[in-house]
């Protein structure tokens, strides 16, 4: 859109070098308009009054949301529940409660109007990065995740070490330990209770481990307990710092909880309490993006199908209700089938997926 300034100059310009015998069409191809344009302009009051696009007063889709509706959503997302919650959480959390009032960007929308639209929570706004590519999976117990990160303590240079095992395909916590020491005893440990818990002797294929490159998850500890398991250990590549991405936005997730003591903890047995509370809330009420805002517990139970299927059909729903608000296809509440530890291009995953479902024909 041109103001009104610059159009009078273009306009004054292209006067002078036509008077001068250029061609009209090609002075306003020089300047960067059309004839038509140039034409328009002088024929309206576009050379006096300006562009009266901004002024045109527009009549309110019939389709949109009534004043009754938009304060439900705005009481909706100001409800205590969802004060550090995104409209991307929101809309999902009340999918599972049988209640559709708008979608994520109406949300944001609304919120947006009324002034709330601000990024929530501690964390800042997460930023896209270039994904490499290494294991997949396509049900749980096939890839684990594992790293230890520090928790800080109200003692200076003193700290707690949490270590942390996570289902790739469920994103489920399956093992954590706290401890006062880094020691690679603790992680062989952790490997040991985690694989008894998930059951992993009965399973014909085992999971594989994933890990960065640390002195303590690579000891010979740890290796010769994993052997035993049958468990394959995988570690990142070199000069690569994302290849345990899980893993680290886990512990991302874990520091910025509101709860998490930013002074730090007084004794070892606050750090496994607070450890305690935030697998639970993370396992069990935590609605993850990755997998269409289902728990993690839902998901490694595989519970999360019948819970899709019934967001999809409320969407349908809210779709025949109002069926102006709507210019396409219903959100995507599709299964996740495959889980790539670092996103890959569809065809390296299908060919993939083809190698190990023709295996046992070739066997």
């Amino acid at each position: 859109m041109i103001g009104l300034e610059d159009r009078q100059s273009l306009a004054l310009g292209i006067h002078i070098a036509h008077d001068s015998g250029a061609r009209l069409h090609l002075a306003c191809q020089i300047v960067g308009i059309d004839l038509r344009t140039l034409q328009r302009w002088k024929a309206g009051d576009g050379l006096v009054a300006g562009d009266s696009r901004p002024l045109v007063v527009r009549a309110t889709p019939a389709h949109a949301l009534s004043p009754a509706e938009r304060a439900a959503v705005l009481s909706a997302a100001n409800q205590p529940r969802f004060a550090d919650v995104p409209p991307a959480r929101i809309v999902p959390a009340l999918a599972d409660e049988g209640i559709y009032l708008a979608s994520e960007s109406t949300f944001s929308r609304v919120l947006r109007a009324n002034g709330q639209n601000v990024h929530r929570g501690r964390a800042k706004a997460p930023r896209t990065v270039r994904p490499p590519t290494t294991h997949i999976a396509r049900a749980p117990r096939e890839v684990w995740c594992w790293d230890m990160t520090y928790l800080p303590s109200n003692v200076l240079g003193r700290w707690f070490y949490l270590y942390l095992i996570l289902d790739l395909y469920s994103r489920q916590i399956v093992g954590w330990e706290v401890h006062a020491s880094d020691d690679s005893d603790h992680a062989a440990h952790l490997v040991r209770r985690t694989a008894l818990a998930e059951g992993i002797a009965a399973l014909k294929t085992k999971p594989v481990l994933h890990g960065d490159n640390g002195a303590t998850l690579k000891a010979t500890t740890v290796l010769a307990m994993l052997k035993w398991l049958g468990v394959k250990p995988s570690y990142s590549r070199p000069r690569v710092s994302d290849d345990n991405s899980f893993s680290e936005s886990l512990f991302r997730t874990a520091k910025y909880r509101p709860e998490f003591p930013t002074k730090g903890f007084e004794q070892l047995d606050g750090a496994r309490a607070w450890a305690a509370g935030f697998v639970h809330w993370y396992n069990v009420d935590h609605h993850h993006s990755g997998i269409r805002y289902v728990s993690p517990d839902e998901r490694h139970d595989r519970r999360d199908v019948a819970i899709l299927a019934a967001r999809h059909a409320l969407y349908l729903k809210a779709r025949e209700l109002n069926p102006a608000r709507w210019s396409g296809k219903t959100r995507d509440w599709s299964h996740i089938g495959v889980v790539t530890l670092n996103p890959e291009r569809d065809s390296v995953v299908t060919a993939h997926l083809r190698s190990i479902d023709t295996q046992p024909l070739a066997a």
